[in-house]
């Protein structure tokens, strides 16, 4: 289950039978396939089925991400404040509430909530996210080879060790390369999330066609794994797929106006759009220093 969730299978996780499980299981299970549904766009979902249950730390954690998720931020901040204050050793509020503050740029908070983990892939792999984030990349190194020491084969350090490679270069973009693309080929793993991560690893490998047909796999798959309220709610996996087509077009040489229109249609704050118009002001900003001069 933990796995299907890494790999961006939220279908399979949402519809997993739990009944089973132990009463001690039953509520990582149950977070977990609310945090799915958060994933998939069901936020308002999420807040009805947890109301009223705001006594159990877990629930009350995930409460705040769906009102985060949904737009509600003010809300979930000061309900992540209160939640860091007061049960900061519990591992759903280290993961939920530290992607709550890293999402509103408080990194350093965030990694101070993470660091309390106890043994928390997760949290690790969040870690090594935010120091990415932050151009941190010996940092980020240094968090996965300390993981991989104590969690030799777990899926969550391998593909924390090939979000670094990325970063890293050279023969790295290879062996992430090798890592996306066993997930995304495999049936029993294969999701959107994933075929986006081996088209990115094209993207650095210089494989543009390869790059290209990844990402209208991709495509295909988040489209057929949803209805057409479900495309409409879950623009998480489509903008993912909007933005790196915006990259292989510019790297193409061709034209990437059409993709950013689609990308500012379907996830108007995505982080790719915000960074390209900061540096648009720059740019603006810096040119208003200077005049043309005409030549007599």
């Amino acid at each position: 289950m933990h796995n299907a969730f890494h790999q961006g299978q939220y279908q399979n996780v949402m519809t997993f039978d739990t009944s089973s499980l132990s009463a001690e299981n039953g509520l990582p299970a149950r977070v977990l396939q609310l945090r799915a549904k958060v994933a998939a766009g069901k936020s308002e979902e999420v807040l009805a089925d947890v109301e009223g249950e705001e006594d159990t730390t877990d629930l009350a954690a995930v409460k705040a991400f769906a009102q985060y998720a949904s737009g509600q931020t003010s809300e979930a901040i000061e309900a992540v404040e209160k939640l860091n204050s007061s049960s900061s050793e519990n591992v759903t509020v280290q993961i939920l509430g530290a992607t709550v503050l890293q999402a509103e740029g408080r990194s350093e908070e965030a990694l101070a909530l993470l660091t309390k983990h106890q043994g928390s892939l997760e949290a690790v792999a969040l870690i090594v996210q935010i120091h990415l984030q932050q151009n941190h990349t010996d940092l980020a190194l240094k968090e996965v080879q300390a993981a991989r020491r104590w969690a030799q084969d777990s899926l969550l350090v391998n593909l924390a060790e090939s979000w670094v490679g990325l970063r890293i270069g050279g023969e790295k973009y290879q062996q992430a390369f090798y890592v996306f693309e066993e997930l995304a080929q495999a049936p029993s793993t294969s999701s959107t999330k994933s075929i986006i991560g081996q088209a990115v690893a094209e993207l650095h490998l210089g494989r543009l066609p390869e790059a290209e047909a990844a990402l209208q796999q991709a495509m295909e798959k988040h489209t057929s794994m949803q209805d057409d309220s479900e495309i409409a709610r879950d623009s998480a996996n489509l903008s993912h797929v909007l933005a790196n087509n915006v990259v292989l077009s510019v790297i193409s040489g061709k034209d990437p106006a059409e993709h950013i229109s689609s990308l500012e249609s379907a996830a108007p704050d995505h982080p790719f759009l915000l960074d390209l118009q900061e540096k648009s002001n720059l740019f603006d900003k810096a040119a208003s220093k200077y005049s043309a001069k005409v030549g007599a």
